[in-house]
């Protein structure tokens, strides 16, 4: 369970207006694959951004994998992904 600071540095982390803009934009990427019929609410699928850029929501940059492989990269023993792009 997250503590009272923790979530109140996420509240504030959240609202920030480039985050916002961010979270806007794979929202609209969602609703787009919706759009087109290669996503439906509740496949437990995620929106995976090939460029690792969610404001580019063209559609060749977009695909449909599944939960664990789109939340999941190769990182360095910093913790920072080996692979951004990927």
């Amino acid at each position: 369970m997250a503590t009272k600071a923790r979530q109140a540095a996420q509240a504030k982390y959240n609202s920030k207006p480039e985050q916002v803009q961010r979270r806007t934009a794979r929202n609209t990427a969602r609703r787009q694959m919706v759009a087109e019929g290669k996503a439906h609410k509740g496949d437990g699928k995620d929106v995976d951004h090939k460029d690792g850029n969610p404001l580019n929501n063209k559609a060749s940059n977009r695909v449909l994998k599944t939960k664990a492989a789109n939340r999941s990269y190769a990182r360095t023993s910093g913790a920072h992904k080996k692979n951004p792009k990927s």
